[in-house]
């Protein structure tokens, strides 16, 4: 219906730390075309992010990241994660040069080539937070090792698999992130499209 559909009685900074949250107090028109009671809703205010899936399309291989992530301890799950590079777009930058620096900082690789996958709401029943996602072209000759910036408790290991193999621990449950599972569905039914693109290879 569009933005003109929702009345904004209040907004107020409900919480300002590492992270911010917003309380609204609203109406929205319902669906019959009357207006809906006033309600209030908080809001998880993270910032906006970009991810982009590191593939080396000669090779057929992904460039994945394992590490610590104290949302997935919470959850009850493994807390060291596999998952693609990302990080959060600041003031004044575009989602592609922060693909590019976040890729570096995080693998030590540099992107030959980006084209855009998506982009999405991560939670929109309680963020604002949406995410740009690319795949990045590298050449994963020589990849791996430790990386991250200590200066923000980061410890990332790198490690570059066969596509098919991160595919199967798709399958499998073990990669469990909805930033690595669109971007290795995305890369499976593009694969093809993409050597081609990239090398003139078919798959």
């Amino acid at each position: 219906m569009g933005l003109d559909s929702v009345e904004t009685v209040e907004r107020v900074r409900a919480y300002d730390g590492y992270f911010k949250i917003d309380r609204w107090r609203l109406r929205h028109r319902l669906f019959d075309g009357g207006m809906s009671a006033e309600i209030c809703r908080e809001v998880f205010e993270r910032g906006h992010a970009v991810a982009v899936i590191l593939y080396d399309p000669a090779r057929d291989t992904v460039a994945l990241i394992d590490q610590f992530r104290v949302g997935a301890l919470a959850a009850g799950f493994d807390p060291w994660v596999t998952e693609i590079v990302a990080g959060i777009i600041e003031p004044g930058e575009t989602a592609e040069s922060v693909a590019q620096r976040e890729t570096v900082e995080e693998t030590g690789c540099t992107v030959l080539e980006m084209i855009p996958i998506c982009h999405y709401l991560v939670s929109p029943g309680c963020s604002s937070e949406t995410v740009k996602l690319f795949c990045g072209r590298i050449d994963t000759c020589g990849v791996g090792g430790i990386f991250g910036l200590k200066e923000e408790g980061e410890d990332i290991r790198v490690r570059v698999v066969p596509l098919d193999r991160a595919l199967k621990d798709l399958a499998a449950g073990r990669i469990n992130t909805s930033l690595g599972i669109i971007a290795l569905q995305w890369l499976a039914l593009n694969r093809s499209k993409l050597r081609t693109q990239w090398i003139g290879t078919k798959a």
